[in-house]
Protein backbone atom coordinates (compact mmCIF):
# COMPACT_ATOMS: atom_id res chain seq x y z
CA UNK A 1 0.00 0.00 0.00
CA UNK A 2 1.20 3.24 -0.99
CA UNK A 3 1.67 5.89 1.81
CA UNK A 4 2.04 9.15 1.20
CA UNK A 5 2.42 12.89 3.06
CA UNK A 6 3.80 16.34 2.52
CA UNK A 7 7.51 17.37 2.21
CA UNK A 8 9.04 21.34 1.26
CA UNK A 9 5.61 21.55 -0.82
CA UNK A 10 6.20 18.90 -2.30
CA UNK A 11 4.04 15.42 -2.44
CA UNK A 12 5.74 12.39 -1.16
CA UNK A 13 5.03 8.67 -1.30
CA UNK A 14 6.63 5.69 -0.36
CA UNK A 15 5.55 3.27 -3.56
CA UNK A 16 4.74 -0.23 -2.33
CA UNK A 17 6.71 -2.20 -5.76
CA UNK A 18 9.93 -0.20 -5.97
CA UNK A 19 11.65 -1.27 -9.12
CA UNK A 20 15.42 -2.53 -9.11
CA UNK A 21 18.00 -1.02 -10.33
CA UNK A 22 20.84 -2.25 -13.14
CA UNK A 23 24.46 -1.45 -11.79
CA UNK A 24 28.23 -2.41 -11.35
CA UNK A 25 28.64 -3.09 -8.00
CA UNK A 26 31.89 -1.05 -6.70
CA UNK A 27 32.89 -3.67 -4.12
CA UNK A 28 32.69 -7.09 -6.69
CA UNK A 29 32.66 -4.87 -9.88
CA UNK A 30 29.81 -7.39 -11.55
CA UNK A 31 27.05 -6.31 -13.21
CA UNK A 32 23.42 -7.27 -11.42
CA UNK A 33 19.79 -6.30 -10.92
CA UNK A 34 19.72 -4.67 -7.48
CA UNK A 35 16.87 -4.81 -5.62
CA UNK A 36 15.56 -3.49 -2.14
CA UNK A 37 16.28 -4.46 1.41
CA UNK A 38 13.42 -6.92 2.54
CA UNK A 39 10.72 -4.98 3.98
CA UNK A 40 11.88 -1.25 2.63
CA UNK A 41 10.43 1.25 0.28
CA UNK A 42 11.81 3.93 -1.71
CA UNK A 43 11.10 7.68 -0.88
CA UNK A 44 9.05 9.73 -3.68
CA UNK A 45 9.12 12.95 -4.35
CA UNK A 46 6.66 14.04 -6.81
CA UNK A 47 6.86 16.22 -9.53
CA UNK A 48 6.56 20.18 -9.44
CA UNK A 49 7.35 23.29 -11.21
CA UNK A 50 10.72 23.11 -13.44
CA UNK A 51 11.82 19.70 -12.03
CA UNK A 52 11.33 17.19 -14.72
CA UNK A 53 10.09 14.04 -13.33
CA UNK A 54 9.05 12.47 -10.19
CA UNK A 55 12.87 11.46 -7.92
CA UNK A 56 13.25 8.28 -6.19
CA UNK A 57 15.43 7.71 -3.27
CA UNK A 58 16.37 4.49 -1.43
CA UNK A 59 18.41 1.26 -0.92
CA UNK A 60 19.60 -1.20 -2.95
CA UNK A 61 21.57 -4.52 -2.21
CA UNK A 62 23.78 -6.26 -4.86
CA UNK A 63 22.70 -9.47 -5.80
CA UNK A 64 25.64 -11.21 -5.47
CA UNK A 65 25.37 -13.53 -2.32
CA UNK A 66 29.60 -13.30 -1.36
CA UNK A 67 29.22 -9.46 -1.90
CA UNK A 68 26.07 -7.89 -0.79
CA UNK A 69 26.83 -4.50 -0.70
CA UNK A 70 24.26 -1.89 0.31
CA UNK A 71 23.97 1.14 -1.63
CA UNK A 72 22.29 4.04 -1.28
CA UNK A 73 20.18 5.73 -5.05
CA UNK A 74 18.29 8.64 -5.74
CA UNK A 75 17.27 7.53 -9.99
CA UNK A 76 14.06 8.57 -11.99
CA UNK A 77 11.89 6.25 -13.92
CA UNK A 78 12.11 7.35 -17.41
CA UNK A 79 10.44 5.15 -20.54
CA UNK A 80 13.69 4.64 -23.61
CA UNK A 81 11.31 3.06 -24.43
CA UNK A 82 10.93 0.73 -21.97
CA UNK A 83 9.88 1.89 -18.22
CA UNK A 84 13.66 1.53 -16.03
CA UNK A 85 15.29 3.45 -13.84
CA UNK A 86 18.08 6.07 -14.52
CA UNK A 87 20.23 6.44 -12.29
CA UNK A 88 20.87 10.19 -11.23
CA UNK A 89 23.54 9.54 -7.91
CA UNK A 90 24.46 6.48 -6.07
CA UNK A 91 26.46 5.53 -3.30
CA UNK A 92 29.12 3.86 -2.79
CA UNK A 93 29.49 5.61 -6.61
CA UNK A 94 29.60 2.87 -9.35
CA UNK A 95 33.16 2.46 -11.01
CA UNK A 96 34.67 1.97 -14.72
CA UNK A 97 35.41 -2.20 -14.71
CA UNK A 98 39.57 -2.63 -14.40
CA UNK A 99 41.23 -5.94 -14.64
CA UNK A 100 44.65 -5.59 -12.98
CA UNK A 101 45.92 -8.71 -13.48
CA UNK A 102 49.82 -8.86 -14.48
CA UNK A 103 50.44 -4.94 -14.42
CA UNK A 104 52.93 -2.79 -12.29
CA UNK A 105 51.40 -1.95 -9.19
CA UNK A 106 52.07 2.00 -9.27
CA UNK A 107 50.81 1.89 -13.36
CA UNK A 108 47.49 -0.36 -11.27
CA UNK A 109 47.66 2.85 -8.49
CA UNK A 110 47.45 5.58 -10.78
CA UNK A 111 44.50 4.36 -13.01
CA UNK A 112 42.74 2.84 -10.27
CA UNK A 113 42.90 6.88 -8.60
CA UNK A 114 41.67 7.91 -12.12
CA UNK A 115 38.87 5.82 -12.07
CA UNK A 116 38.05 6.86 -8.43
CA UNK A 117 37.88 10.21 -9.76
CA UNK A 118 35.92 9.65 -12.52
CA UNK A 119 33.10 7.87 -10.66
CA UNK A 120 33.21 10.97 -8.30
CA UNK A 121 32.69 13.42 -11.27
CA UNK A 122 36.39 15.02 -10.65
CA UNK A 123 36.75 15.06 -14.29
CA UNK A 124 40.25 17.19 -14.09
CA UNK A 125 42.02 15.11 -11.37
CA UNK A 126 41.18 12.10 -13.13
CA UNK A 127 42.49 13.29 -16.35
CA UNK A 128 45.56 14.13 -14.50
CA UNK A 129 45.62 10.86 -12.92
CA UNK A 130 45.23 8.87 -16.45
CA UNK A 131 47.82 10.78 -17.50
CA UNK A 132 50.07 9.67 -14.43
CA UNK A 133 49.47 5.76 -15.18
CA UNK A 134 50.58 6.08 -18.84
CA UNK A 135 53.39 7.87 -17.40
CA UNK A 136 54.43 5.38 -15.47
CA UNK A 137 53.37 2.85 -18.10
CA UNK A 138 56.56 4.84 -20.02
CA UNK A 139 58.74 4.82 -17.32
CA UNK A 140 58.68 0.73 -16.68
CA UNK A 141 58.76 0.39 -20.49
CA UNK A 142 61.36 2.84 -20.70
CA UNK A 143 59.87 4.55 -23.98
CA UNK A 144 61.84 6.83 -26.03
CA UNK A 145 60.39 10.55 -27.45
CA UNK A 146 60.03 13.70 -25.50
CA UNK A 147 56.55 14.16 -25.07
CA UNK A 148 54.57 11.43 -23.78
CA UNK A 149 52.47 11.37 -27.00
CA UNK A 150 55.49 10.22 -28.61
CA UNK A 151 56.73 7.96 -26.27
CA UNK A 152 53.26 6.18 -26.24
CA UNK A 153 53.78 5.69 -29.52
CA UNK A 154 57.20 4.09 -29.53
CA UNK A 155 55.63 1.38 -26.96
CA UNK A 156 52.83 1.18 -29.91
CA UNK A 157 55.92 0.10 -32.56
CA UNK A 158 57.30 -2.50 -30.00
CA UNK A 159 53.41 -4.34 -29.07
CA UNK A 160 50.19 -5.76 -31.18
CA UNK A 161 47.94 -2.48 -31.25
CA UNK A 162 45.50 -1.62 -33.84
CA UNK A 163 46.96 1.43 -35.78
CA UNK A 164 43.38 3.40 -35.12
CA UNK A 165 44.04 2.99 -31.68
CA UNK A 166 47.81 4.67 -31.95
CA UNK A 167 46.83 7.00 -34.04
CA UNK A 168 43.68 8.05 -32.27
CA UNK A 169 45.79 10.00 -29.02
CA UNK A 170 46.18 12.95 -30.95
CA UNK A 171 42.79 13.42 -30.19
CA UNK A 172 43.19 13.21 -26.56
CA UNK A 173 43.30 16.55 -24.90
CA UNK A 174 44.27 15.01 -21.47
CA UNK A 175 47.89 13.77 -23.02
CA UNK A 176 48.12 17.93 -23.67
CA UNK A 177 52.08 19.05 -24.31
CA UNK A 178 54.54 18.93 -21.46
CA UNK A 179 53.81 22.63 -20.89
CA UNK A 180 50.47 22.37 -20.42
CA UNK A 181 50.48 19.67 -18.44
CA UNK A 182 52.69 21.53 -15.91
CA UNK A 183 50.04 24.56 -16.09
CA UNK A 184 47.01 22.37 -16.32
CA UNK A 185 45.51 24.79 -18.42
CA UNK A 186 44.30 21.44 -21.21
CA UNK A 187 42.60 20.31 -18.52
CA UNK A 188 39.48 22.84 -18.25
CA UNK A 189 38.53 21.52 -21.33
CA UNK A 190 37.79 18.14 -20.73
CA UNK A 191 35.04 15.98 -19.92
CA UNK A 192 33.12 13.14 -18.59
CA UNK A 193 33.11 11.21 -21.72
CA UNK A 194 36.94 12.38 -22.98
CA UNK A 195 38.06 11.00 -19.50
CA UNK A 196 36.36 7.70 -19.78
CA UNK A 197 37.42 7.63 -23.46
CA UNK A 198 41.14 8.12 -21.73
CA UNK A 199 40.53 5.25 -19.56
CA UNK A 200 39.35 2.96 -22.04
CA UNK A 201 42.37 3.81 -24.12
CA UNK A 202 44.62 3.27 -21.25
CA UNK A 203 43.32 -0.05 -20.29
CA UNK A 204 43.93 -1.11 -23.79
CA UNK A 205 47.25 -0.25 -24.17
CA UNK A 206 47.87 -2.36 -20.90
CA UNK A 207 46.21 -4.92 -21.80
CA UNK A 208 48.06 -5.39 -25.27
CA UNK A 209 51.72 -4.82 -22.92
CA UNK A 210 50.66 -6.64 -19.64
CA UNK A 211 47.98 -9.08 -20.40
CA UNK A 212 47.59 -10.47 -24.31
CA UNK A 213 50.84 -12.69 -23.21
CA UNK A 214 49.61 -13.77 -19.99
CA UNK A 215 46.37 -14.93 -21.93
CA UNK A 216 48.60 -16.88 -24.53
CA UNK A 217 50.86 -18.10 -22.17
CA UNK A 218 47.44 -19.45 -20.21
CA UNK A 219 46.69 -21.17 -23.75
CA UNK A 220 50.07 -23.22 -24.70
CA UNK A 221 49.67 -24.35 -21.09
CA UNK A 222 46.23 -26.06 -22.22
CA UNK A 223 47.62 -27.37 -25.21
CA UNK A 224 50.30 -29.27 -23.49
CA UNK A 225 47.82 -30.55 -20.88
CA UNK A 226 45.49 -31.87 -24.07
CA UNK A 227 45.52 -36.10 -24.84
CA UNK A 228 47.33 -36.66 -28.04
CA UNK A 229 45.90 -36.71 -31.25
CA UNK A 230 45.25 -40.65 -32.69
Amino acid sequence: MEKKFRLANRSVSTPADPPSINLRCPECHRLGSFDTLKNTHDIVVQSQGDFQGNLYVGYRVCPNTSCNLLMFVAFQQVRQPALEAKVLVSYPAERIDFDASNIPQPIVDALEEAITCHSCAAYTASAIMIRKSLEELCREKNAQGKRLVDQIKDIGSKIILPNDLINGIDNLRLLGNDAAHVELKYYDKIDKEEVEVGIEFTKEILKAVYQYSLLVSRLEGLKKKAPPTT
